[in-house]
């Protein structure tokens, strides 16, 4: 089972995520190197939050944990949901 991360944005994303945009994504690579992390964008408009598939819930919780972008205000809640991933042909 797969896990989606759900990130809505905070107030003020558009002036602060540049800010702390390479912490953040040092992190998204790091977890995307290690294979935890399968996918992550965000929306069309970026003030209506964002989306990541991690392949665990562990996964996605242990990059909540220490994002810069939780702990600096960018994103202004998150939530996980687990996924049941079937792919069809």
């Amino acid at each position: 089972m797969k896990a989606v991360l759900f990130y809505r944005s905070g107030p003020d994303v558009l002036t602060k995520a540049p800010i702390h945009f390479a912490a953040h994504k040092a992190r998204l690579d790091d977890f995307q190197r290690r294979g935890e992390l399968l996918a992550v964008g965000t929306w069309a408009d970026p003030r209506d939050g964002s989306m990541a598939v991690f392949r665990s819930r562990a996964g996605a919780e242990a990059f909540v944990e220490a994002d810069p972008f939780i702990e600096n205000g960018v994103v202004a809640g998150y939530e996980i949901k687990d996924w049941n991933e079937v792919l069809l042909g």
